[in-house]
């Protein structure tokens, strides 16, 4: 049997992955920048107050405006909260598929040392339209949500295209308009809904997510 990879020999805990798909485009400058940096702080402080989410939850952040790796995924203890820089135009369609790959990866990486992983979350935050295609990102996002492979959320910022969100999120699970600026209750919701799925059973019944206070389901 092979060796596994630190990471997990010392924390073999299953893991919650999801991935923060943030859009850092220029149009994010100022106050929703800043707002976005002050919710993930919250997201990291939050998720690592709870024991057992501490091991268990796994975060990546993919930004784009360029599409980048910002943090591959680490558990919330070796979690750093970047400080994220508005820039460029908004490929959404490829920042989407960026991290569909990056998680089939991270599967791997699982199966390989042997590690157990609920279903994984993707939560895409953006202020405005895609500058790319962004067909054949939602074709594979309907495709991964309906073989149960992913969880996908969509959050648009004051000026997101909401329509062109509807198409990519599944009809079941609409995008959400954020109020103003509530980031810091929106990334609050995000670590109350790890918490509770981090401490449920690998595998098990869907689990009840909290009331969304923070924003209007687009309908």
């Amino acid at each position: 049997m092979p060796i596994g990879l630190p990471e997990f020999v010392e924390n073999p805990e299953p893991r919650c992955p999801v991935i923060l798909l943030c859009d850092t485009s220029g149009s994010m400058a100022g106050a929703p920048i800043d707002a976005l940096n002050e919710g993930l702080a919250t997201f990291k402080s939050e998720v690592y107050q709870d024991e057992i989410a501490a091991l268990r939850v796994e975060v990546a952040i993919v930004t784009f405006g360029p599409v980048q790796l910002t943090q591959d995924f680490v558990t919330i203890d070796n979690f750093t909260s970047p400080r994220l820089v508005a820039d460029g135009v908004t490929p959404m369609g490829e920042a989407i598929e960026y991290s569909l790959d990056l998680l089939e990866q991270r599967k791997v990486t699982y199966k390989n040392n042997g590690v157990q992983y609920y279903r994984p979350w993707v939560f895409l935050l953006t202020d405005g339209a895609p500058t790319d295609s962004w067909y054949d990102a939602a074709q594979q996002v309907r495709q991964a949500e309906a073989k149960s492979r992913l969880l996908f959320f969509a959050v648009g910022v004051k000026g997101a295209d909401m329509n062109t969100l509807k198409q990519i999120a599944v009809p079941e699970r609409p995008p959400v308009l954020l109020d103003g600026m509530k980031f810091k209750e929106m990334f609050h919701w995000l670590s109350t809904s790890m918490k509770r799925v981090s401490s449920s059973q690998v595998g098990g019944s869907m689990i009840v997510l909290p009331a969304v206070g923070w924003g209007q389901v687009a309908t």
